[in-house]
């Protein structure tokens, strides 16, 4: 049975002390509900939240720690640890079929081993998740990031980042930045490129393309 919610958090297993400063009160919002990805799920027991679901092969856990989240969750969603989809991917996943109407946010998705980070940077990519690419964000203690299909947009800047990055995954027709302090005017990108410490000039920016999937990141030292 699908439920409202208008965010949802699907917390991995990255180090807690990676989280954006107010991760913890994005999670205990009465708006939010959270999935807790294999050691994520342990990391929000930890932090005296239980995650409506817990999913993954849970083999970082140890069995003390296994049986601790077995103990606070209702909702557990097992995995083998030889499968095809990462846990993240089974997170999402499951945010899509019981929350898909809500805002995701990925915690804990970017610190760590490179190949994990790279995994879930790519995970919106996928066909399968093109219906709520719009709603995926990624969060740290330095970066924001979030996907964008072809249109024209205006985001406005978070108060405390500096930086700013359009980030082509694949061939990208029509590039324009409109109003940031480096323009582009209707470039077409014939490779996986980051057009990276751009700034904003004002409290927002403006950008369009035709084709293809750019990711925007807001970024601070």
């Amino acid at each position: 049975m699908k439920e409202q919610a208008r965010r949802v958090i699907v917390v991995a297993g990255g180090p807690t002390d990676l989280w954006p400063k107010n991760a913890l009160e994005l999670i205990k919002s009465s708006e939010t509900v959270t999935i807790g990805v294999d050691r994520g799920a342990l990391h929000l027991i930890e932090q005296g939240i239980v995650p409506a679901i817990a999913i993954g092969d849970f083999d970082s856990l140890s069995e003390t720690e296994l049986k601790r989240v077995e103990s606070c969750v209702e909702n557990i969603h097992y995995s083998i640890p030889e499968k095809d989809d990462t846990d993240m991917q089974l997170g999402v996943l499951a945010a899509m079929e019981f929350y898909p109407q809500a805002e995701m946010i990925l915690l804990g998705a970017t610190g760590g081993r490179m190949d994990h980070f790279l995994s879930n940077l790519w995970l919106a990519l996928e066909p399968r998740f093109q219906k709520v690419l719009a709603q995926i964000s990624l969060l740290d203690c330095q970066n924001t990031i979030r996907y964008f299909s072809p249109g024209t947009y205006t985001i406005k800047k978070e108060g405390d980042k500096k930086y700013l990055a359009f980030v082509c995954f694949a061939p990208v027709n029509g590039l324009t930045l409109y109003d940031a302090k480096y323009t582009l005017k209707q470039t077409d990108v014939t490779r996986p490129i980051s057009y990276s410490s751009n700034e904003f000039v004002g409290d927002s920016t403006t950008f369009s393309f035709s084709s293809g999937c750019v990711a925007v990141i807001q970024s601070k030292d």
